[in-house]
């Protein structure tokens, strides 16, 4: 995310929510899962990954389409982790009109 051209850093969601453009793309939750925004037109194929399921906003309270957790285990590696960053990036370069 460094190589991005406008990124922040808030606390959010009860971890660290990282930004490009004011939009969100993860956050890193203190128990190692990742909160993933993505195009709504591809959560179907991405919550189908392994780790991955429909992200809530507390127990049974839905975030909807394009919201999903990843469990830590699923981004043990760089190559996981960044399987992760492409379509968040994908998804946050739509809504912002940034290069891609």
């Amino acid at each position: 995310l460094a190589d991005e051209p406008v990124t922040r850093e808030v606390s959010m969601f009860g971890g660290r929510c990282f930004m490009v453009s004011e939009k969100i793309v993860v956050s890193a939750g203190r128990d190692g899962r990742l909160l993933v925004r993505v195009d709504a037109d591809r959560h179907d194929e991405l919550v189908g990954k392994p780790g991955a399921g429909q992200a809530e906003m507390g127990a049974g309270r839905d975030m909807g389409p394009g919201w999903i957790s990843v469990t830590a285990s699923a981004i043990g590696t760089d190559e996981e982790l960044c399987e992760w960053l492409r379509p968040a990036l994908d998804y946050n370069r739509s809504v912002t009109g940034g290069a891609g």
